[in-house]
């Protein structure tokens, strides 16, 4: 059985347990949800190669109802290139740039999400209901934290006295 912490260990980190929840950056946050859509982005396109005709399509130069051309490729290529670019875009960027990066393209990737859809017969509506709603909501979730970015608050003594000499911030430092 567990006893309870007294309140000087709750509130001086050299007491906390070693599975406290960490404050994670906004920054990180972020390139983890763009991560979650790329991952979910390529298993959906994966899985769509199951779907019966699919293959057979392919391999008679067909993407849909496009013919398989260098230029489809190239618009596949790139917009594949834009999330995948965002997972390194949100860590690197400053944050005034970041946070309009994200709020631009998570915005512009809905719709692009949405269009997914188009054509599908109602067989496939949990298939894509799923991954488009998950996508989207990967995507909502990106652009809550962009919009919700903290402001810089006063500077204050952010450094602990703690063994690990690790940063701790508040939540409006973060």
């Amino acid at each position: 059985m567990r006893t309870p912490q007294s309140r000087t260990a709750l509130k001086n980190p050299r007491f906390r347990s070693p599975l406290e929840d960490r404050l994670i950056p906004v920054q990180a946050r972020i390139a983890a949800a763009w991560t979650t859509f790329m991952f979910l982005y390529i298993y959906v396109d994966i899985f769509n190669l199951y779907k019966p005709g699919v293959v057979d399509g392919i391999l008679n130069g067909l993407v849909w109802r496009f013919d398989i051309s260098a230029t489809l490729l190239t618009i596949f290529l790139v917009s594949v290139s834009i999330p995948a670019l965002m997972v390194v875009l949100s860590m690197m960027l400053p944050a005034r740039m970041n946070r309009a990066t994200n709020l631009v393209v998570a915005s512009l990737l809905i719709p692009y999400s949405m269009f997914n859809a188009a054509g599908a017969t109602w067989e496939w509506a949990a298939f894509y209901g799923i991954s488009i709603g998950i996508e989207v909501l990967l995507l909502v979730f990106i652009l809550r934290s962009a919009w919700a970015w903290p402001r810089r608050t006063t500077p204050s003594a952010t450094r602990t006295t703690s063994v690990d000499d690790e940063l701790h911030h508040t939540p409006q430092q973060t």
